[in-house]
């Protein structure tokens, strides 16, 4: 027999591998109490944490074990769980679908189904099965920020050396960044030389859009004295505005300003009217300043 042959006919007894459909899903988050936050978390936020409820039937299946969303892993593996039984799940990994609401999920299923301590595989396509919305305990998230990343570890495992650079690493890219509570999902950080505000507006875009752009033909669109509008980019079917700020203020001088802003964003948005030609002008600006870095 050729080797062409009996390549033929190798190709022909290995089974056919079952090919995943991979569907893109714009607001993978739509339906949760707090999808802007955890859009924000995604997209903003080095190292956060909050704790997450399993549905009573999964706890019926697995048992009520205490679920921790995290901003991202070790080497941003989707999953791991601790000898105690705890879970973590990252939103922040390398391999995912176009569905990260059904990635997440499977990832926390992958975990339950994981003997306590052990890695947890994950597949990089799922395929159809249940999403975030369909195996937690839907409300708001309670967030803690944290300034690395010790929260992965268990007690006593920073000793180890490799641990410890490993940790080390992970911490110096972490800029400084703070939970605002003039809004939800408002951020600050500071980067080397300036800072930044970024708010992950819960708005419908068109809606979000309309409204910055009349904030804009008004000239009420900046944080105060010393700041830009430095733009806006889409996350996950949503707008987030950018604005530059002086370094040296520390985050909570930028409550009242956001707070004040929040307020103008509000009235704006209940206005109904078409704009006008100002806002138009203003419309087409804003498009033009859309940001790919976040």
């Amino acid at each position: 027999m050729s080797k062409r042959r009996k390549n033929q006919r190798a190709a022909e007894d290995t089974p056919k591998r079952e090919k995943v459909r991979d569907i893109f899903v714009p607001r993978p988050f739509e339906g949760l109490t707090d999808e802007a936050e955890w859009i924000a978390l995604r997209e903003l936020v080095p190292a956060a944490s909050a704790p997450l409820r399993l549905t009573p039937a999964l706890v019926e299946e697995y048992g009520d074990r205490p679920v921790t969303l995290a901003t991202v892993l070790p080497m941003a593996t989707p999953a791991m769980t601790k000898p105690d039984g705890r879970i973590f799940i990252g939103l922040q990994r390398h391999l995912q679908s176009g569905d990260v609401s059904r990635d997440l999920a499977e990832a926390l299923l992958c975990a339950l189904r994981t003997e306590p301590g052990r890695s947890v595989p994950v597949p990089p396509l799922p395929g159809p099965g249940p999403r975030l919305q369909d195996v937690l305990v839907d409300g708001p998230l309670e967030v803690t920020m944290h300034d690395g990343f010790e929260f992965w570890l268990d007690p006593g495992a920073s000793d180890d050396p490799n641990v410890q650079a490993s940790l080390e690493r992970a911490n110096a890219a972490v800029y400084p960044t703070v939970k605002l509570s003039a809004a939800r999902a408002a951020y600050w950080c500071q980067v080397p030389e300036q800072a930044h505000v970024r708010w992950v507006l819960p708005d419908d875009e068109d809606a979000a859009l309309d409204t910055l752009a009349r904030l804009g033909a008004a000239g009420t669109l900046t944080l105060g004295e010393q700041t830009r509008f430095a733009g806006m980019f889409r996350a996950h079917g949503r707008l987030v505005p950018v604005w530059d700020l002086p370094a040296s203020p520390p985050a909570a001088d930028w409550e009242e300003p956001l707070a004040q802003f929040a307020k103008r964003y509000a009235e704006a948005l209940a206005d109904r009217t078409p704009l006008d030609a100002a806002g138009r002008r203003a419309r087409q600006g804003l498009l033009g300043r859309q940001l790919t870095l976040r």
